[in-house]
């Protein structure tokens, strides 16, 4: 699998960016050496590796004596709608009102 011209420029274009033809095959380059370095790892034998759910072992971290650093995932009370539309800059009331940004 690589990556071509083609696909870099319709990503461009999905993201709204203008590249530049060097930007374009800079992109090209460095897209298709990742997908490479990929192909490499698929090739590991990691079949008795056993996988991973996070950086820590999550029964574990469930256990709030476990980490002082980790709170209690609690119930809070939000901000009210009135407090936060006061203070944006364009709102009906309900919702924020925000420029356009996509042209199609």
């Amino acid at each position: 699998m690589s990556v071509s011209e083609q696909d870099v420029e319709r990503v461009a274009e999905l993201a709204n960016l203008e590249l530049t033809g060097s930007e374009k095959s800079a992109m090209v380059r460095d897209l298709n050496s990742l997908l490479d370095y990929f192909a490499q790892l698929n090739e590991l034998d990691t079949a008795s590796i056993p996988p991973m759910t996070g950086g820590s072992n999550l029964a574990e971290a469930a256990d709030s004596s476990f980490d002082p650093h980790l709170r209690k995932d609690e119930v809070a009370p939000s901000l009210r709608r009135e407090t936060v539309m006061s203070s944006a800059p364009d709102t009906d009331g309900t919702f924020f009102r925000v420029p356009k940004v996509i042209e199609r």
